[in-house]
């Protein structure tokens, strides 16, 4: 009978390791299994990616021999020696501050103007069309129309209406160089970003609009204001995060309206300045730097956005 008392019984005899285990993939197993697959590519693709990046930048890489351990080598040239970088970051940093709320702002404001409209869909087609055109194809018709010879668009009109003497050279003068970008940049911003919040926008229900009313709200920037923003968080992260990593990967559109380099690295981005490393000089480990710092402040500022946005913090 003494004995008894020290038999484990109901659920100590689950307590074991492998008891737990057994019971954990009983209850949860069928979902990793949905899930392995997703799982699996995100390691590959993903993860393993940027570990191998990271290391990389430890390292000098010509890809012709095999990757030499130099320590914070890249770093220190990066940050203390190389002054197309410091140039890189000023034209992006200046890129993605302008065009990021101007473009985050436009999108929300014409998906809220279009979103009672019975032609929303053949509209909501017209301000995405340019976002889904190559950023190569608009930037070649984007030359046409900034030509610096008096056949180009803006200086046709510009001398036809006596507004300048002689054409002006929009894509070699550096003062015009970055204006064009982000001009360009914010025709094509439309994208993803718009359609999340013209879709979230009709998620909204009507019945809260009518109890603004009845509670004084008296204009559509005050139902903007109190009811439209507040039930639309989710879309409005999402599309701060995609406006923040349009901001910092601009690239297309810079080098095929300003070259790579630019004229005087008007128009030269981080991108710009990571893609001239690893495929123009190939030295991979100098450009997987540029891109791990590229990567820790897009990171960083994505979660910035998201403690900002996030619906979480009102509880």
């Amino acid at each position: 009978m003494a004995t008894d008392a020290f038999v484990p019984r109901g659920p100590a005899l689950q307590a074991t390791p492998r008891g737990g285990i057994a019971l954990f993939w009983q209850k949860y197993g069928s979902s990793y299994l949905f899930m392995a697959p997703f799982l699996a590519f995100f390691v590959v693709f993903v993860i393993a990616p940027v570990v191998t990046a990271m290391a990389l930048s430890f390292t000098y890489f010509n890809v012709l021999e095999s990757p030499r351990f130099i320590g914070w080598s890249n770093y220190k040239l990066l940050f203390l020696e190389d002054d197309v970088f410091v140039i890189a970051i000023g034209n992006t940093l200046k890129f993605a501050i302008i065009t990021g709320p101007i473009g985050f702002f436009l999108s929300f404001m014409f998906a809220w103007l279009i979103n009672p409209l019975k032609l929303k869909t053949p509209l909501a087609l017209c301000f995405y069309a340019p976002s889904i055109t190559g950023a190569v194809a608009m930037g070649v018709v984007w030359k046409i129309v900034f030509s610096g010879d008096r056949y180009g668009y803006l200086n046709n009109w510009l001398l036809g209406i006596g507004a300048i003497d002689e054409p002006y050279m929009f894509l070699a003068e550096q003062a015009a160089i970055m204006p064009v970008i982000m001009f360009v940049a914010l025709w094509m911003s439309m994208g993803t970003g718009f359609l999340v919040f013209l879709a979230g926008l009709q998620t909204v229900p009507t019945d809260l609009y009518e109890a603004g009313k009845m509670d004084g709200i008296k204009n559509p920037l005050q139902e903007v204001w109190y009811i439209t923003l507040p039930m639309i968080k989710p879309q409005l992260l999402f599309g701060s995060v995609m406006a923040v990593v349009a901001g910092f990967s601009v690239f297309e559109v810079a080098t095929s309206l300003a070259g790579l380099p630019s004229p005087l690295y008007a128009g030269h981005t981080i991108v710009a300045h990571m893609y001239d490393f690893a495929f123009i000089r190939f030295e991979m480990g100098y450009a997987t730097t540029v891109a791990v710092f590229l990567f820790a402040l897009t990171f960083g500022l994505g979660r910035l956005l998201m403690r900002t946005l996030s619906s979480k913090n009102e509880y």
